[in-house]
């Protein structure tokens, strides 16, 4: 048997029997082999030591790599199961799944009378740096299913012979280290030596299987990283980021919250944040008629047939609410674009009329376990600034390109930067591949034309289309998606819309579905975590707050007040009976952008001394000279101070 490996860089090895990556690294240099984690054979992670018996594409893996991260975390996941199973008893252990996750891993388990919490995590983490240091070997090994089976019953691990019943091969694969054995598909590290850098960060519950009927498991979520260095900075950011989560600042800042009794899911807006909503609407709504909209609205609660005409009754019933009157079914809606298209269908189109640019504040409602939902960034119910285009087929790149564009102006106000994932065909889909091809190539020709950086994630588009997603990265290095752009030949064909074509015949219009925002709450919610709710001038909910030195000087400050507000600028008069330093701090804390602090001096000489919520003190200004600056730093979206 003659076997052909091509290497990265073109060249091909043959080999008269099967080999294993692990042997071809350290044909290469035995740098290449120590430093590998693993491989990538024909698209695919590969163990080091796992044989090659078929021609192949083949990379090594090293460990500093970003595709080395799912290698070694996974086998990280392996250590932290093996070492909660030596501290309370293989016996006392069931194993739940321990995948990878974005910048970690976790595993779950379901331990006979014991409750792990955050302080039982550095016993564990101790026994794991037992286990790096023993070095033990891992070894994959695979058993016939019926044999699979009867392992894990001997092992007494209920959920892993639930697993394996279930997988469709004749051979399953385990990993071996030590005393431990875990059912996998792998690839892992070749020994439990090879990386040291982890750190366990959280205790939660976890439904097995996802599944509320089911039981509750333990998870424990971690982290790992190749260096230590990149493992200090990632827990430097994560303790950032509890400084900025939304869930903690919304209440504090009296911006929002959510009543988990009668509401989960569902955020409850006090004054302060509905006027940060409305500044954000604002903008949308200026930005939109720039660009060409027209803003329309919708019914929230609409006959059932109108879902199963759009295919949302089929592929998407189990995330909607529903509400019966007079024996007829209503759908609250999730989506928009039913309502939108009842808008295009209301009279005839002409090739004229194209494109039509229709745009909504548009509230929807979609079901999300209990166990998912999060602060604003996973709701049951949000709004999305949501819009769908008709137009002509040969319309399509352009108006798309128009979309990018429209989100690059909107980000640069906010200091984002972002990335594109182009999301291709999914198994539950709707339509025929060739028009799939045809929507996925428009979307890319768009993304190619604006040079904007994208991936492609095959398999991940809606059901009705492809899809741009739009990454925004924030402050601290987080990314988030936002903005998304769908390109749909199925539901313009479901609905049967037309327009009548130059030649006076019908055509059938391509639909784009597109959302900026995304969900305006989540949006919210990321920009409190930006700005730590620090909001710039212009978003914040309040600009100025006027602080009289004592009592004497009361009318001064309203004076001051009702100026400043006559000039729209949003201010408060905190004339407290507290000390000047007390309403100093307070106000630092509410994070309010500009304190004008008046007593005698200033009285006296109708100047102003202005502070910063970053402490800095500027005396002696015009009051006019402030008022300009300040609508100036308003009226121009500075995410920088004027001061």
């Amino acid at each position: 048997m003659i076997m052909q490996v091509r290497l990265p860089d073109g060249s091909i090895k043959i080999y008269d029997g099967p080999v294993t990556p692990g042997q071809i690294a350290r044909e290469i240099s035995e740098g290449l082999w120590r430093n590998a984690a693993g491989a990538i054979v024909n698209g695919q992670l590969w163990d080091l030591e796992r044989p090659i018996d078929f021609d192949c594409e083949l990379k090594i893996v090293k460990l500093e790599e970003p595709e080395a991260a799912e290698i070694y975390r996974h086998t990280m996941s392996h250590i932290m199961a093996q070492a909660v199973m030596r501290i309370y008893g293989a016996d006392k252990v069931k194993l739940g799944i321990g995948p990878t996750i974005e910048n970690g891993f976790y595993y779950d388990f379901d331990i006979q009378d014991v409750k792990i919490t955050e302080e039982d995590l550095a016993k564990i983490e101790e026994e794991m740096k037992k286990i790096i240091k023993e070095d033990l070997k891992i070894e994959r090994f695979e058993l016939p299913k019926a044999e699979a089976i009867e392992l894990m019953k001997e092992r007494g691990q209920v959920y892993k012979v639930e697993l394996i019943e279930e997988i469709p091969d004749e051979k399953v694969s385990f990993y071996k280290q030590g005393e431990f054995i875990d059912l996998c598909r792998g690839p892992h590290l070749l020994s439990t030596g090879k990386v040291k850098h982890f750190k366990l960060l959280s205790v939660s519950g976890a439904y097995w299987r996802g599944n509320e009927k089911n039981p509750m498991l333990q998870r424990i979520y971690g982290t790992a990283f190749a260096k230590k260095e990149d493992l200090e900075n990632y827990l430097k950011m994560l303790e950032e980021a509890k400084k900025r989560d939304h869930r903690k600042l919304g209440p504090q800042l009296e911006l929002f919250f959510i009543n988990t009794d009668v509401a989960a899911g569902m955020p409850i807006f006090l004054p302060y944040g509905m006027t940060v909503l409305l500044e954000l609407m604002n903008l949308s709504r200026k930005l939109h008629k720039k660009y060409g909209y027209k803003e329309v609205g919708t019914p929230l609660i609409m006959h059932e047939k109108l879902w199963r005409q759009s295919g949302h009754w089929d592929h998407y019933k189990n995330n909607m609410y529903f509400t019966e009157k007079e024996e007829v079914t209503y759908a609250v809606k999730p989506m928009n674009c039913p309502g939108h298209i009842l808008i295009y269908k209301n009279k005839p189109v002409s090739y004229k009329d194209l494109p039509i640019r229709l745009f909504e504040f548009g509230r929807v409602h979609r079901y999300e376990r209990g166990g998912v939902l999060h602060g604003l960034l996973r709701v049951r119910t949000f709004t999305q600034d949501d819009a769908h285009i008709f137009c002509r087929e040969d319309q399509v790149v352009a108006e798309v390109t128009n979309v990018v564009k429209f989100i690059d102006e909107l980000y640069s106000i906010f200091g984002f930067t972002y990335r594109a994932t182009l999301s291709t065909m999914p198994e539950d889909h709707m339509g025929d591949e060739a028009t799939w091809e045809k929507a996925t190539q428009a979307l890319r020709n768009a993304l190619e034309e604006t040079k904007v950086p994208y991936v492609v994630a095959e398999g991940e588009g809606a059901f009705y289309g492809p899809k741009i997603d739009f990454h925004v990265k924030d402050v601290i290095g987080r990314e988030w998606q936002c903005a998304t752009i769908q390109v749909d030949f199925q539901m313009p064909e479901r609905f049967d819309i037309t327009y009548k074509d130059a030649d006076g015949t019908e055509k059938r219009p391509v639909m784009i579905h597109r959302a900026l925002y995304g969900s305006l709450e989540r949006f919210f919610g990321i920009l409190i975590e930006h700005y730590a709710g620090a909001f710039p001038t212009w978003l914040a909910p309040v600009q100025v707050v006027v602080l009289p030195v004592s009592e004497k000087y009361v009318d001064y400050a309203k004076q001051l007040s009702e100026k400043f507000d006559k000039t729209g600028i949003r201010v408060e008069l905190d004339d407290r009976n507290e000390t000047l330093g007390y309403r100093i701090r307070e106000n630092q804390m509410r994070k309010v952008p500009y304190m004008i602090i008046v007593g005698e001096k200033e009285k006296e000489s109708g100047k102003i001394s202005v502070r910063t919520r970053e402490g800095r003190d500027i005396h002696d200004v015009e009051v006019e000279e402030f008022i300009t600056k300040i609508t100036g730093e308003i009226n121009s979206r500075s995410i920088s101070l004027t001061y």
